[in-house]
């Protein structure tokens, strides 16, 4: 694919996740949460019992068309590739760090964005943090950090979480008594699309950001360490498309005060998103980008994705989540451990020459 095709591929993905992020409010979604890896992972949880914080128990199909429109993706485009191996669990430790960090900002970077679109002006003072993290994790990287190389897996151990994902939507559409739903009025994981919906454009999205590679981290990560602006362009599409269709949908909003499920406890969205910022770059993407690449086959990511499951439900489990009212205690000591690990997983796992 040559550069200009890359960019446009990279221009129409990111503009198709900014209206499906700003349709999806329309069409039922909590305002300024069309789409979020982390409020979507941790509603999921919910919905299988694995928490008990009843306003946020939903299978989101947002999470399974991602994956499964990267698996159909990778497969037609020959590039599903079963591989795995590196340093997994170092990855769980990770993904659940990010976790944590997003449910202290209350949003992962896909959300940080949808935000800014909305008028939250918190979201600015995430997206310093998530920054931040960024430079922490190139710091790093500059070190020669390396979770080392991954291994040819078996492709039934790749096609086991795509299946899981049909599983859960078998189940969402069913509806067993085992699966919980959030009352109407509970709080966010009362409010979504439709499935039918709601699938529709996980499918697409995911679909479109395998084609493109589609990552906030590495589109930051990029332009600090190579000057690139290629990936960073899909989220200025997320955010340029969101915010037109916010402003004609009656949903733009301009302030700190009185956001849909943002609190304004400013150090903590800052330091919230440098613990998912670092953690991130030391996994090598954002939550988005891991449930596209658990679908293109690595299991590396599949276990970073289980991370993001445990960690949010450790984190309603135990109080580490924020609301609208802000962080809990709970939650500002985990994110400083966050912090605490991502650095000494850095510093041992790099190898400067």
């Amino acid at each position: 694919m040559t550069e200009k095709k890359e960019r446009l591929t990279i221009l129409i993905a990111g503009l198709i996740v900014g209206v499906c992020g700003a349709l999806l409010v329309k069409f039922g979604n909590p305002k300024n949460m069309g789409f979020c890896i982390a409020c979507f992972i941790r509603d999921t949880a919910g919905g299988l019992g694995l928490h008990k914080a009843a306003a946020v128990e939903y299978i989101r199909p947002e999470i399974i068309g991602l994956v499964l429109g990267s698996f159909c993706m990778a497969f037609m485009k020959k590039e599903f590739q079963p591989k795995g191996g590196s340093a997994p669990f170092t990855r769980f430790i990770l993904g659940f760090a990010v976790m944590v960090g997003s449910l202290m900002f209350l949003g992962c970077p896909l959300r940080m964005v949808l935000r800014l679109a909305g008028g939250d002006l918190n979201a600015l003072v995430g997206l310093a943090g998530f920054f931040c993290g960024i430079l922490c994790g190139v710091f790093m990287l500059n070190r020669g950090y390396s979770l080392k190389r991954t291994y040819k897996m078996p492709t039934l151990e790749a096609v086991a979480f795509p299946g899981v994902q049909a599983a859960l939507l078998v189940l969402l559409v069913a509806a067993p008594a085992f699966i919980l739903f959030s009352e109407e009025g509970a709080g966010p994981g009362a409010l979504h699309a439709p499935i039918a919906i709601a699938l529709v454009a996980g499918l697409a999205c995911g679909a479109l950001a395998q084609r493109s590679r589609l990552c906030m981290v590495g589109g930051l990560r990029d332009v600090v360490l190579f000057k690139d602006t290629k990936l960073i362009t899909g989220f200025a599409a997320i955010f340029a498309a969101c915010l037109v269709l916010n402003i004609c949908l009656g949903n733009f909003k301009l302030g700190f005060a009185d956001q849909p499920v943002a609190h304004t406890a400013h150090l903590w969205n800052f330091l919230g998103m440098v613990l998912v910022g670092f953690g991130s770059v030391l996994l090598g993407g954002c939550p988005m980008r891991q449930l596209i690449l658990a679908g293109e086959g690595n299991t590396d990511s599949v276990i970073t994705v289980l991370g993001y499951t445990v960690g949010a439900a450790f984190c309603h489990n135990f109080g580490l989540a924020s609301s609208g009212k802000g962080p809990t205690l709970n939650g500002q000591i985990a994110v400083i451990i966050g912090l605490v690990l991502c650095v000494i997983i850095g510093l041992a796992n790099s190898r400067k020459e």
